[in-house]
């Protein structure tokens, strides 16, 4: 772990000021095995960040910068553990490849929801998704939410998509002709719904229907401190396992 002490993981965490980012901090803090060497907002050089400092960096920053940070950490040799969504197929190809060409063991696992529950409801979504005809996601969050559909939407629709084509599923049965703007948006096929309300933190429903039947996976986050877990699991976790990691439910023992 960049030499220092078996036990012992220095973390810095990207924007700390925030309202994740503090609650990131007095987690690291109170944690006996982790030390926090550093806190780093807008206007801060995450490239000053060395690896004889710093073991892993926590970012909780905004769509526009994580990207860069997370291929400044790669260069400094420094583990990532990355909370902040809007990742695409081709940004998480780059860092793959980055990784690729770093050589050595620098992690990166990018996370769209630390929240157990969370993670929890995507595996059991996609688990049920092959025995449904129909499927469909609402996501709901806070209105300071900058993207969306959410990560963590697009995280559980991509798996269920996967399940329902591995099980030769077609699509879902739908009529609409018009009006296609308020069925949400299409991500691999599976439909998905935002909700931005004052109020709500962070939460998902997993629609799935049969003939004469419905199952409903639902989840909710009332308050910010329910994702430290699996915050500091993932700090954790990422220094053991080299190379890019998509999703907390990999670092988890799930069978």
């Amino acid at each position: 772990m960049n030499g220092t002490a078996a036990h012992h993981i220095r973390v810095a965490v990207l924007g700390a000021h925030g309202r994740m980012g503090r609650t990131v901090c007095e987690a690291v803090d109170a944690a006996p095995d982790l030390e926090l060497v550093a806190r780093l907002d807008a206007g801060d050089d995450v490239a000053s960040l060395t690896s004889d400092a710093v073991d892993v960096a926590v970012d909780f920053t905004v769509p526009g910068a994580t990207e860069a940070n997370v291929h400044a950490l790669v260069d400094a040799g420094i583990h990532a553990v990355v909370g902040t969504t809007g990742w695409t197929d081709e940004s998480r190809t780059s860092v793959r490849e980055h990784l690729g060409r770093a050589g050595g063991d620098v992690g990166v696992l990018l996370a769209p929801n630390f929240g157990l529950s969370a993670v929890l409801a995507m595996r059991f979504a996609a688990q049920a998704a092959r025995y449904f005809e129909s499927v469909e996601v609402i996501e709901l969050h806070h209105p300071e939410k900058v993207d969306a559909p959410s990560g963590t939407a697009r995280h559980t629709a991509a798996a269920i998509a996967a399940a329902r084509a591995e099980a030769g599923l077609g699509a879902a049965p739908d009529a609409t002709e018009a009006g296609w703007d308020a069925r949400g948006a299409d991500v691999d096929g599976v439909r998905v719904h935002a909700v931005r309300l004052r109020g709500l933190v962070a939460h998902e429903e997993i629609l799935l229907g049969n003939p004469g039947e419905q199952l409903v996976i639902r989840q909710d986050s009332f308050d910010r401190a329910s994702f430290m877990p699996g915050v500091l699991l993932g700090i954790r976790e990422v220094v053991r396992r080299p190379g890019l990691t998509v999703g907390l439910e990999n670092v988890l023992e799930l069978g």
